[in-house]
């Protein structure tokens, strides 16, 4: 049976590529989203992405393909630091977590620096742009193969 992830993207990462360029670079979630397939299928991986600009559409997403999956890759973007209904959410789900940010959220903004999800990770990929992406991709390969071994 191949192992299945699933990718969230939260509020505002559709606007990748365009949005703060000097922060956020210049690639676009499609372009990510194409990359990690690529490393995810190289794991022999299957990959679904999802993003929403709505908590309700994450927590439904989780709801409706997270049992299905082996792992979750998870941006929430703004709502890492108070989606406390996405938590309890990803909580329930009880999948193994990888967060990513592509900026290092706690050298940001004082209200940025807290992160709810970060203690149902099993880890996360902070501060290396559309490379926390591929990371956070090439953990989910190392994890899902270690927990295969088992």
């Amino acid at each position: 049976m191949q192992a299945k992830v699933l990718i969230i993207n939260g509020p505002n990462l559709n606007t990748l590529g365009t949005r703060e360029p000097d922060i956020y670079g210049h690639s676009t979630l499609a372009e990510i989203e194409s990359h990690m397939q690529a490393i995810l299928s190289e794991g022999q991986i299957e990959a679904e992405f999802y993003q929403s600009n709505h908590e309700g559409e994450l927590i439904d997403k989780l709801q409706s393909t997270g049992p299905e999956c082996d792992l979750v890759i998870i941006n929430a973007g703004a709502l890492t630091h108070y989606g406390i209904a996405l938590y309890d959410a990803l909580k329930v789900l009880g999948r193994p977590v990888i967060e990513v940010h592509m900026t290092n959220i706690y050298s940001r903004e004082p209200f940025r620096r807290k992160s709810l999800l970060s203690p149902l990770a099993v880890g996360g990929i902070f501060g290396f742009g559309p490379l926390s992406y591929y990371l956070a991709a090439r953990a989910a390969i190392d994890y899902l193969g270690r927990k295969k071994a088992r």
